[in-house]
This record gives C-alpha cells, sequence and structure tokens, in this order.
C-alpha cells in the first residue's frame, strides 16, 4: 500500500533542514564590516525575501514536474539527462552528505561538552555516527515513524528558538540600546562589497527551503499541498532568523559579538550568566538532530530517482514494505560516516554554498526556459508576481556566486571540478539507461 509524509511532516522537514548552526555563527563576521541594526536586519531581510521566491518558483516547478528527486528532476526535464544528472551527484555528495557529516559532528561536540567536558576526537566520531546511524534506521522504518519523528524534534527547534527569543527580550540584564531606523552612512555601506560578501553568509543559512522537493512524490497532493509547504516552511525560518538576530543584537555588546562564531553562547552568557555555555551546548544540540533528520529524508530521494533512471543504479531505486528507498538512504549514510571518519568534509562544505546556489539558480532559471519550451504544460500552481519574483531571486543568487567566485577563487575551481567528475560519471552510466 502507497504511504505518505504528511503536509506537517514535509513542513518540519524545510524548517529543521534550513536552521542549523549557520544563524548562530554568521553575524560575528558581518559586524566586521557593518554595526547598523538597520542594515543587518534589511541583510537577513533580503536573504529571507529571496528565499521565498526561489520557493514560490519551485513550488509552480514542483507542481507542473511532480516527481522526487529535487533538482535532478527539474534539470534534467527542462535542459538534459546531464545536467540533471550532475545536480543529483551534487546534491547527494555535497548537499546532504557531507553537512551530515558536519552537522553529526557539531552535535557531538556540543553534546559531550556538557555531559563529559572535553573529549578526544575519536570518542566525538564515534558519537556523532552513531547518531547517523541511529536516525538512518529511524527513517527506514516507516514513514509514520519517520514523519512522527521529524515534526517531534522540528517542534522541540522551533520552541527552543522562541523561548531562547523570548528571554533575550524579557530577562537580558543589561539590554543594548538598538535602533530599526537608518543611519548616515547606510547607503554607502549598502552598495559596497561588504554588503553583498554578508549576504553570501545570509544565504548559505537559508540554504535549505527546497528540501521539501525532493520527497514530492511522497506527498498525498503534491500539486495542492507543495506551493504551502514551501512557503510556509521558508516564512517561518525566515521570521526565526529575524527575531534571533535581534536578540542578539538586544542582549549583548556589539563589541562582544564582532567577529566571533560562537554568537550563540556569547548571548546566552550575557543573558543567563555564567549558566549560558550549558543552556546554548543543550539547545544547539537538540536543533541539530532534527537537521540530520531532515537531510537523512531528503537527500536518498535524489538518489532513487537516479536509480530509476540508469539500470546499473537500479539498486539505489529499491523501495522496501513502506515505500521506503532503503538503498539510496543507506548508500548516503554511509558516504557521511565516511566523511566523519576521515574529515574530508571539511574542504567540501567551503564551496558548498556556492554549488548549491549554482544548482537552486539554474532550477530557478528553468521556470522562463519551461514556459517557453512547453506553454501547454498544465500548470497547477504559478510563481505569483511572475517574471518579477524569480528574476530577483536569480539576481540576489548571481550577485553572491560572482562574489563568492571572486573572493574565493579556489573554491569556484573546486566547484567545477566536481562538475566535471559528474560529468565523467554521466557518461559512464548513461549506457545503462
Amino acid at each position: 500500500m502507497r504511504t505518505y509524509y504528511s503536509k506537517k511532516a514535509a513542513t518540519s522537514v524545510i524548517i529543521a533542514n534550513m536552521i542549523g548552526t549557520g544563524v548562530f555563527t554568521s553575524i560575528g563576521f558581518q559586524l566586521m564590516d557593518i554595526q547598523s541594526t538597520f542594515l543587518l536586519v534589511l541583510l537577513w531581510t533580503v536573504g529571507g525575501i529571496a528565499a521565498l521566491c526561489g520557493a514560490a518558483t519551485y513550488a509552480e516547478l514542483g507542481s507542473a514536474l511532480p516527481r522526487s528527486g529535487g533538482e535532478y528532476n527539474f534539470l534534467g526535464r527542462i535542459y538534459h539527462p546531464l545536467a540533471g544528472f550532475i545536480s543529483g551527484w551534487i546534491s547527494t555528495v555535497i548537499g546532504f552528505a557531507a553537512p551530515i557529516a558536519a552537522v553529526a559532528l557539531a552535535f557531538s561536540d556540543y553534546s559531550t561538552a556538557i555531559i563529559f567536558g572535553s573529549q578526544p576526537i575519536w570518542i566525538k566520531k564515534i558519537i556523532a555516527c552513531l547518531l547517523v546511524l541511529i536516525i538512518t534506521l529511524i527513517h527506514v522504518k516507516n514513514k509514520n515513524i519517520s514523519g512522527k519523528f521529524q515534526i517531534g524534534f522540528t517542534s522541540i527547534k522551533v520552541f527552543l528558538i522562541i523561548g531562547f527569543c523570548l528571554c533575550a527580550f524579557t530577562i537580558t540584564p543589561e539590554p543594548q540600546p538598538i535602533s530599526f531606523l537608518p543611519q548616515k552612512d547606510d547607503f554607502k555601506i549598502l552598495t559596497s562589497t561588504a554588503f553583498g560578501i554578508s549576504l553570501i553568509y545570509v544565504s548559505y543559512a537559508y540554504t535549505g527551503w527546497n528540501a521539501a522537493v525532493y520527497i514530492t512524490s511522497e506527498l498525498e497532493r503534491p500539486q495542492k499541498e507543495l506551493p504551502k509547504i514551501l512557503l510556509i516552511g521558508t516564512a517561518t525560518v525566515m521570521v526565526l532568523y529575524l527575531l534571533l538576530n535581534i536578540a542578539f543584537l538586544y542582549s549583548s555588546p556589539i563589541a562582544d559579538l564582532e567577529g566571533k562564531t560562537e554568537i550563540g553562547y556569547i548571548a546566552a552568557v550575557n543573558i543567563f550568566g555564567s549558566n549560558g555555555a550549558a543552556i546554548v551546548g543543550l539547545m544547539l544540540s537538540l536543533l541539530l538532530i532534527s537537521t540530520v533528520s531532515a537531510m537523512i529524508i531528503a537527500g536518498p530521494r535524489a538518489l532513487q530517482a537516479i536509480g530509476e533512471d540508469f539500470n546499473s543504479l537500479s539498486f539505489l531505486s529499491k523501495v522496501n514494505k513502506s515505500d521506503i528507498p532503503e538503498n539510496a538512504i543507506y548508500f548516503q549514510s554511509i558516504i557521511s560516516l565516511i566523511y566523519i571518519f576521515t574529515s574530508s568534509f571539511e574542504k567540501i562544505i567551503i564551496f558548498a554554498g556556492m554549488i548549491l546556489a549554482l544548482n537552486s539558480f539554474l532550477a530557478i532559471l528553468g521556470v522562463f526556459v519551461l514556459r517557453r519550451k512547453e506553454p501547454d504544460l498544465i500548470r497547477p500552481y504559478k510563481t505569483f508576481g511572475y517574471p518579477f519574483v524569480p528574476a530577483f531571486y536569480l539576481i540576489i543568487t548571481f550577485i553572491m556566486i560572482a562574489m563568492a567566485a571572486a573572493n574565493a577563487p579556489l573554491n569556484a575551481l573546486g566547484s567545477i571540478t566536481i562538475i566535471i567528475v559528474g560529468v565523467i560519471f554521466y557518461r559512464h552510466f548513461e549506457n545503462s539507461k
């Protein structure tokens, strides 16, 4: 019997996939060049609007092309199977497996520090591996258990963030005077390279708004529900991000935050006193469980779609009696475990943001191509504000990719290398189609 993920479970996948450690670290780098509260809030608002524009456009693509697999499905259908394959390869190896390893190790760092204090790296790696294995086994069981687990830990994540913000606004002993009005030098900063580079950090923190399109086929009424799931999930994260960053600025002096990565800890100390480290460590540990869970759900669906289209990879498309692609889930988790043991994910994460942004850029551009190429295609949902909404996303993302490439050309070279490897794999497997 065909089983499905609920609307709540799919929305939870988006929220959990988006909220990791990024929002708790990036404002420290932004404050090195931007110290205007107005511009910082604008920065996170622009990033959120861009994500919403992307979600609205993906809603059209997902309802018109209702198949799991994310960009693998979109790019393969719109451009060429090679584009889809490379996208699926990138999504699996870069977009999900490597971040799973990074987040699992971050969970291990925070949880061991709270319970046992500083521990050797091998112990942290074992704990990270256990987290991945346990969540993997939960998500290959059945969709009812999988969905409830995801909803439960995502709900904990949302309540913790709201509670943290409420505490910041109500019990901070020495709140900071912040103003949301523009300052005299704001326009100059707004048009500077510093604002664009800060937008890179923000864009990376918003990555994951597209997670639900990886499980499109496993929604009961995808053409009706997918647009709501994408927009509600992304809008929820945007609100939480704005609240968090305002809470950081309200509770802590800019001098304490500037150039630091441990923003959550600094804010917690200013809010809760000496117990701040334990509180933020526990909070981040629980937050990261749902993030790992969401990526273990979403990522393997691209592998499943590839297995359906390539005979020599058909083992990836195998589903169990609960209609779950267990081989694809195991395959992705094994890659994550290899990353954890070798720590090779560290180099991959560096240019992950750039190459994943290129993936979504091509997909969003595809809505223009698809409307021209297949004007008679049934579109249960059409992007509101077309063509301005997708165009806004394309402009912001293009600026971000260009600045990232100019700022770190070696990372751009690494992205090109991964694409070339994807082409080689495609040429090897295309004869089995």
